[in-house]
């Protein structure tokens, strides 16, 4: 449907005609896409946040429609599902296990949605909970949305996003897989609290709880904070939006060059901050999904942003073409530093 909008809404148009009528098509097709996903749920959703996150390559419209509804607001399963899979995962359902469990959970994404708890000890607890059938339907939903970018791929040429579709082929099963994201959260939670850590101290984990945890259920301490993006938040908990800016950009550069370990899902429903003597202190949630990167690959990524830095054409270009990305280095350096390319090399 989408695609027949484009090519009957735009036939015989040029100019600044084309490019309105090129917008409506854009602003339709987001919420068509928008209702594809929270109808098919899953490996849909996953596919609409990543969309939420890729302002360099597509359409505003498409980014913001996704971006407002795709990253905290994603449709929720029912309690009786979510009993079901915790009684099968651990054992016995969520009110033996625990001494309250809330039936109506706090956040949902793309996998999972999350539910506040009270242990038996009396402590706060977010319970995570996979939404039931994902695994059954990964392989054909994959398979199916696929097809769909191929088949628009051939419709226009320059569409070119078949690259999304193997990216999620190849992440959305890690994720899945939840003793992965206890992993990769426990060794994460070491490095950035270790001595070699210029942020120890500055950013909180939540620990997990192994004992009630699963390949489809997780149970860690639960951690108030304000979303890393509401400014009014942060202000009234009188921390400074531009000291929160710095602690995440200095936490990043920890995961990328000291440790070669990293966090690659961090949209701001990921992120919060909480007060912790008189500083900010970023909490990072989701740890599903991470990346380690060689040795060659950070010195290359450093060597990349020196030259941003110091506006050195012919090492950028180096540099980029070392990370694959020759052909697109402007485009590349100017997605790092969102400015142009002629304001990078001036």
């Amino acid at each position: 449907m989408c695609a027949a909008d484009y090519k009957w809404s735009l036939r015989n148009l040029s100019g600044k005609e084309y490019e309105q009528a090129k917008r409506k098509c854009h602003a339709r097709g987001a919420d068509r896409l928008q209702q594809l996903c929270f109808a098919n749920r899953g490996v849909y959703i996953k596919l609409g946040q990543h969309v939420a996150q890729l302002e360099h390559l597509l359409p505003e419209e498409y980014v913001q429609t996704m971006r407002r509804t795709m990253l905290d607001q994603c449709p929720v399963s029912p309690y009786s599902e979510v009993s079901q899979m915790i009684a099968k995962e651990l054992g016995s359902p969520p009110k033996e296990l625990f001494a309250s469990f809330e039936e109506t959970p706090i956040a949902s994404a793309s996998l999972a949605q999350v539910h506040r708890a009270v242990g038996h000890d009396g402590k706060e607890l977010a319970v995570k909970v996979q939404h039931a059938g994902l695994r059954d339907s990964c392989t054909a939903d994959i398979l199916t949305v696929e097809c769909l970018v191929r088949l628009v791929d051939l419709l226009f040429p320059d569409f070119n996003y078949t690259w999304l579709v193997e990216e999620i082929k190849n992440t959305t099963p890690k994720e899945l897989d939840f003793s992965i994201e206890t992993a990769n959260a426990d060794r994460s939670r070491k490095n950035l609290q270790s001595r070699r850590s210029r942020v120890r101290g500055r950013v909180k984990i939540p620990e997990i709880l192994h004992h009630l945890s699963t390949e489809r259920v997780i149970t860690m301490e639960f951690v108030r904070g304000a979303a890393v993006c509401d400014r009014e938040a942060l202000q009234r908990m009188g921390v400074k939006p531009s000291d929160v800016a710095k602690l995440v950009s200095e936490t990043f550069n920890e995961m990328i060059f000291t440790f070669g370990d990293v966090h690659c899902d961090p949209h701001a429903a990921n992120m919060m901050v909480r007060k912790k003597n008189g500083k900010p202190e970023l909490v990072l949630l989701d740890h599903g999904l991470y990346r380690q990167i060689t040795d060659e690959f950070r010195l290359q990524y450093a060597g990349l942003w020196r030259a941003l830095v110091f506006g050195d054409a012919e090492a950028i270009k180096q540099h980029a073409a070392a990370m694959n990305a020759a052909d697109s280095y402007a485009f590349f350096a100017s997605m790092l530093t969102m400015r142009p390319w002629e304001e990078i090399t001036k």
